[in-house]
């Protein structure tokens, strides 16, 4: 199945998704004690391996963090190559004052904004896709 690449489309289409729940990122230096399963994304980089969790999963584990989010999922099927949709979402959130942290799966695009936004980011991203063309 391939993905969106016309960004008029994605925009449109985009159809914002807000989860249940309370994400963390946390910083480990092995997975040994991670439920990998229970994982939301998995990043290794060269300073440690970036696990997004649940936030009671990551209590139950003791893992630190310090960054509450919430999760928001672009639910429009975006092509990896596609260009200028995380732009101009991130635009849009940066111009309403709220920071977010993006991962791009194969499918879909997913936004991390601080927990106290995440209802006034999804009226920005039902803004910007009933705006667009």
């Amino acid at each position: 199945m391939i993905g969106e690449k016309n960004l008029n489309k994605l925009l449109k289409s985009m159809n914002p998704i807000l989860h249940d729940g309370e994400y963390v990122f946390c910083l480990v230096n092995t997975l040994d004690n991670v439920e990998v399963n229970a994982a939301i994304m998995i990043f290794k980089e060269h300073e440690g391996i970036t696990v997004i969790l649940e936030k009671d999963k990551a209590d139950q584990l003791g893992l630190a963090y310090s960054f509450i989010a919430s999760w928001i999922t672009l639910s429009v099927h975006s092509a990896l190559e596609a260009v200028g949709l995380t732009a101009a979402f991130s635009k849009a959130l940066s111009d309403a004052g709220i920071s977010c942290n993006v991962v791009a799966g194969y499918y879909h695009d997913h936004i991390f904004v601080d927990r106290k936004d995440a209802r006034k980011a999804m009226e920005v991203l039902t803004e910007l896709a009933s705006k667009s063309k």
